[in-house]
């Protein structure tokens, strides 16, 4: 239903910043140690991948299209890219079944630093999921970050529902990735070859997500044979909490916990003891954040929220 941002060769809704990030590179005043920081599912990497993709055909054939906001697919960088073998393109990510970017990535990463240039072009190394950076990982790039070597270009990607280091985040130059309620409909829309009216119920589409999120909650539903448009917000933590679709999943339970704050947010509308619920809200982020920190079991405090908050 969807590419992965590596292989989205058209960019939608995100044209003024890839325009802003061009005219940098072409003024040659491009930074070389970029943050891009929003919300989870905006296209932040698939922008990311676009501007690698412009500076890295700029001498090739089917070079990037920036009409259209286009990637040739049958150009030589995309392919390489996609195969993890362009010799001037380094891939940092959070790999699967891992918690935490490992300080090998990272080591492998500086030894990609000190090869020769491949043509003279621009390096370019892109980390996503910065913030799964653990303690060591991050002080191995901080020391990499803080004096690159010559034409290379870091641009590292952050969730910015979840916290960085400001050691970090100092060392880059920060731009803040967003987009209106209405345009990440219309983006949904174009991704899913639907208006999303039809797909969700309108309790949730009323909740400003990304594009991201939208089209990967319809492959889970797809995949779990459930019909959105039936279940309205309460419905729905219910039936993710019954059935711990959850465990194993991050995205799903990055997901449970959005709604979880969505339903606190409704709740907090409609409450006089406005007090109360702030209380318990804060308790129970806390609570959430504590055990993800911690590796904790998330079951029984899914289980109290729903016993405490739903069937009440």
């Amino acid at each position: 239903m969807i590419n992965q941002p590596s292989k989205s060769t058209k960019l939608l809704g995100l044209d003024n910043y890839f325009n802003e990030f061009i005219s940098l590179y072409n003024k040659k005043v491009l930074p070389n140690k970029i943050l891009l920081s929003g919300k989870k599912g905006l296209g932040k990497s698939t922008l990311a991948y676009h501007v690698i993709n412009y500076i890295l055909s700029i001498n090739e054939h089917n070079k990037y299209d920036q009409n259209n906001l286009t990637i040739n697919s049958e150009n030589r960088s995309y392919k390489l890219v996609n195969n993890n073998s362009h010799p001037n393109f380094h891939l940092i990510d959070l790999l699967n079944e891992k918690k935490n970017i490992d300080v090998s990535q990272v080591r492998d990463m500086i030894t990609f630093t000190n090869k020769s240039s491949f043509d003279n072009m621009p390096k370019i190394i892109l980390i996503d999921n910065i913030e799964y950076l653990n303690k060591s990982s991050n002080n191995s790039l901080l020391k990499i970050i803080e004096e690159p070597n010559e034409n290379i270009f870091f641009i590292l990607i952050h969730n910015n529902e979840k916290n960085i280091l400001p050691t970090l985040k100092s060392r880059c130059l920060l731009f803040k990735i967003s987009i209106s309620f209405d345009n990440s409909v219309n983006i949904s829309n174009k991704l899913l070859g639907k208006d999303i009216s039809e797909l969700f119920n309108q309790d949730i589409v009323n909740y400003y997500y990304t594009p991201g999120n939208f089209v990967r909650l319809i492959e889970f539903a797809n995949e779990k044979k459930i019909n959105l448009k039936e279940y309205a917000l309460i419905d729905l933590l219910k039936l993710l909490i019954d059935k711990a679709y959850y465990k194993k999943n991050k995205f799903i339970r990055d997901i449970l916990i959005n709604f979880i704050e969505l339903f606190f947010l409704k709740e907090y509308k409609k409450l006089n003891k406005k007090n109360l619920l702030l209380h318990t809200y804060n308790n129970f982020i806390a609570k959430i954040y504590n055990s993800e920190k911690f590796n904790l079991d998330e079951e029984s405090l899914f289980l109290e929220f729903k016993s405490k908050l739903l069937n009440g």
